[in-house]
């Protein structure tokens, strides 16, 4: 049985290279390539009933990107596999994706066995996911929960602000009109909160946070 293929990427030279491991395979027939989303989602238009069993696609790509790609294809055609090719590993792109149905993920450098291992279990009807996405996922949603259980007072942000903007702990205590031992003592109290180890640990998360511009 073939599977039909569409490869979407703006570098020659991968979209080459990807040809030709898939070429050598006679399970494998490749549509389409196209260099952006665009001219995807035109073909997805123009033949509604081609059977197409999976698009393989870059992110960053002129006119049309691959998550807004992948999201177009899933509500289109959610029978459609999707896989993202990219070396983007930006957390918020993979927790785009994942919410928008993607199949897989693999990082640009993966192996050809790890390419042709991935295009086969998406087909199979599984997703894959490289362990480099998998951690990158995890520690992302880790790190959105410890936000989230982390709740600072009005009080605490005030303080949190005037250090991360350089104020001494004198000025902080006049300027909140409160002690300086009081201020002092926000600022251990802070540093254990956020689990940070100084002052510039703190800066850091004002800034995370937007409470200061940077």
């Amino acid at each position: 049985m073939k599977y039909n293929l569409i490869i979407v990427d703006d570098h020659k030279m991968f979209l080459d290279g990807l040809l030709s491991i898939l070429n050598s395979k006679n399970e494998y027939n490749i549509l389409l390539t196209a260099k952006n989303g665009t001219h995807i989602v035109k073909y997805l238009e123009i033949n509604p009933n081609e059977k197409i069993d999976l698009i393989i696609t870059d992110i960053t790509m002129p006119e049309m990107d691959g998550i807004t790609l992948n999201k177009i294809i899933k509500e289109k055609n959610n029978n459609i596999k999707t896989l993202v090719v990219s070396m983007h590993n930006d957390p918020d792109m993979i927790d785009n994706l994942i919410a928008h149905d993607v199949d897989g993920y693999v990082p640009k450098n993966a192996e050809k066995e790890e390419f042709l291992n991935a295009i086969k279990t998406i087909i199979g009807g599984d997703k894959y996911f490289s362990r480099e996405i998998k951690d990158i996922y995890t520690e992302n949603k880790f790190s959105k929960k410890r936000k989230e259980q982390i709740n600072l007072t009005q009080r605490e942000i005030d303080v949190i602000t005037l250090i991360a903007q350089e104020y001494t702990t004198q000025e902080i205590a006049e300027e909140l009109f409160l002690s300086k031992h009081t201020i002092e003592s926000y600022r251990k109290n802070l540093i254990a909160k956020l689990n940070v180890r100084n002052l510039a640990g703190l800066t850091k998360y004002a800034l995370k946070m937007k409470y200061i511009k940077s």
